[in-house]
Parts: structure tokens; sequence; C-alpha cells
């Protein structure tokens, strides 16, 4: 029951706060206002709908921590970390959204968040034997750079993804939720408290940022939740010996995370800053071939989806079953890579971006 509590509360904030947030957005200029052809829309929409995120899951974790729901002394002080640097990137993320700070400014940002998180305890200080039971302790600086990373890594992804109404909030809500369930089986209850709070504030959220979108979530949202799922996804190791800790929910955002490399290679394949936004992503690709925004975000929500379980099937050592589901979203994304003439991914500049 408490569960679903802390899922609901999260909700109904998120979907009450909504409103505020285009009326803050209108009211200080917040508003994104098409000037490329990156952009999918044709009129200014707010921009910093991810407050909305940002109030119903911070609430409802303090309401869980309040609850006493979060587990001993040393978990709540990770996870107080997390909170701690889950304000700032989401203060870097609004302050981006007013002003657009330098790419690396914004790097840097990141990285200093992630290293408040690792100061509070919450890390990746291990690796799977392969080669016998157990695991082996990285050292600390390994550690340290392997956390930082990815954190980083995911926190990018999500903010990358954020590319079509209702796609990044929809896919943060579905691998949220599917890591959640992992961590309810091992028996990790404070992780999965933590990621409920996440998804049910991106699905009261949703709504309003659903084609066609009265608000976006912005940079503030983006990255919050990118660095939030991150943190919970290793707050407890859902693992089993022989499985890498963040193994699951490297699985459930796969597709994301192989769009964000993809986006990598293709920029420096064209000679591109590697930040720089173009029109190359798999959902612009799916959009160029006529699918419509609804019909793209529906897609990608239900390739996510297949991956999630497949993530949760490998949880469970069913590898059979998760490689037959992984191979199904995999020939998707073939499919929307590639084209009637030709099967190697298009990459080049003069075959996307069109």
């Amino acid at each position: 029951m408490d569960f679903w509590i802390i899922f609901l509360v999260a909700l109904t904030i998120s979907l009450g706060m909504s409103p505020v947030a285009i009326w803050v957005a209108k009211k200080t200029g917040a508003m994104d206002i098409p000037k490329d052809n990156r952009r999918v829309h044709q009129n200014p929409v707010p921009r910093i709908g991810g407050m909305a995120i940002f109030v119903g899951a911070v609430l409802a974790l303090l309401l869980a921590m309040a609850m006493n729901l979060l587990g001993p002394d040393a978990s709540q002080m990770k996870i107080t970390g997390i909170l701690l640097g889950g304000v700032l990137i989401y203060i870097l993320g609004t302050i981006d959204d007013f002003k657009n700070l330098p790419a690396m400014v914004k790097l840097f940002g990141q990285i200093g968040c992630a290293i408040v998180v690792f100061a509070f305890g919450n890390r990746i200080d291990f690796i799977a034997n392969y080669l016998g039971e157990g695991t082996q302790q990285l050292a600390g600086i390994v550690s340290l750079i392997v956390t930082v990373l990815w954190i980083v890594a995911i926190t990018n992804t999500i903010n990358l993804v954020d590319g079509l109404d209702g796609l990044a909030a929809g896919i943060s809500a579905i691998a949220s939720l599917c890591i959640a369930y992992v961590a309810y089986i091992f028996g990790y209850y404070p992780a999965c408290f933590c990621l409920l709070t996440l998804a049910g504030a991106c699905l009261g959220f949703l709504p309003y940022n659903f084609f066609p979108a009265k608000t976006f979530m912005g940079d503030g949202g983006a990255l919050f939740l990118g660095f939030m799922i991150a943190n919970f996804s290793i707050l407890e190791p859902v693992k089993r010996a022989t499985m890498v800790a963040v193994l699951v929910p490297a699985l459930v955002l796969a597709l994301p995370l192989f769009d964000t490399f993809w986006a990598i290679l293709r920029r420096k394949v064209n000679g591109k800053p590697i930040m720089e936004a173009d029109k190359g992503h798999i959902h612009h690709r799916m959009m160029g071939a006529g699918m419509g925004q609804r019909r793209t975000v529906l897609c990608m929500y239900g390739v996510c989806g297949i991956m999630g379980v497949a993530a949760v099937l490998l949880s469970r050592s069913l590898y059979v079953e998760s490689l037959g589901l992984l191979a199904v979203a995999a020939t998707f994304v073939l499919v929307v890579m590639t084209d009637i003439n030709d099967i190697r991914p298009r990459i080049k500049k003069n075959d996307n971006n069109k």
C-alpha cells in the first residue's frame, strides 16, 4: 500500500503543479520559440514545465523519508546526497532554460553534482566477477570515475532524447517503473520507493506534455530526471552474483543510450561539434518517414517497454526470453536506421537531417 501512496502523491502533485509551471513560464518569459528547422513545434511553448516533475518527485521523496520507508541511516544518507545533487542540477538546468549556458559549463556542473552524490556514499564500487562467485571491489579513484561517467551519461541521455512531445517523460516513466520492479523483486524497497516518485511525477506531467504539448520540461526537468534515474538505479546494486550492477538500468535505457552514442558518432563523422543539436535522432528519422509525433512517440514507448521487460527477465536469469525480446527491439531500430536501398545505418549528413 505504501508504494501506491508514494506513487500517487508524486503523480497528484505533478499534475497539479503543471498549470502553475505554465503560468510561471508565461510570466517570466520562459518560452521555447521555434527559431530553426530542428524544432518540430510551430508556436511558442512554455519551457519550464519540469518544475512540476521536480516538485512532485521531491515532495513525494520527502514524504517517504518522513514515513521511514527509505531504509537504514546509510541509505538515507545516500538519498539525502541524491536530493542535494538533484536540487543543484535542477537549478543548473533551469538557469540554462533562461540563459542558454555554454555546453562546457553544463558539463562541469553535471560533474560537480555527480561528485556531490559520490561524497554522500552513492557510488558504483564493484564489478561482477565472471570468473567466479561474488564481486570485485573497485579502487576509490576508479569508483569515482565510473560513477561520474555513469551519472553524466544517463543525465545527458534523457536530455538528448527530449526532442518530441512527451518522449522524455514517457521513457523516463517506463524506465523508472521497470527498474523499480526489479528492485522490488530483489527486496530493496528504498530504491523502489525512490524510482516510483519519478515515475509518478512523469505520469502526472505527461497530460500537459503529450502531443500537442502545452508545456515542455526544459533542461531543468530533463537533467533532473536523468540525474535521479542514474542515481536511484545504483542506490543499491540490483544484481545477482554474476550481474553487473548497472546492467539492468543500462538495458532499460538501451534505446536512448544507443541514440546518444549514435548522435556523437554521427556528429564526429560529419565534422560537427558533439554538443551541436541536429535532426538525426531516431525519433526524427521516424518523423521523416511520415509517422507523425504521436505515433512516433508511442512506437518509442513500445520499444523502451520491450527493453524494460527484457531487463526484468534478465534479472531473473531468463536469458533466452530476454535475448528474444532484445532481438525484436534491435530489428525495429535497424529498420529505422536503414533504408530500402542500403542495409547499413545512415550516418552521413546528406543521408539524414533532412
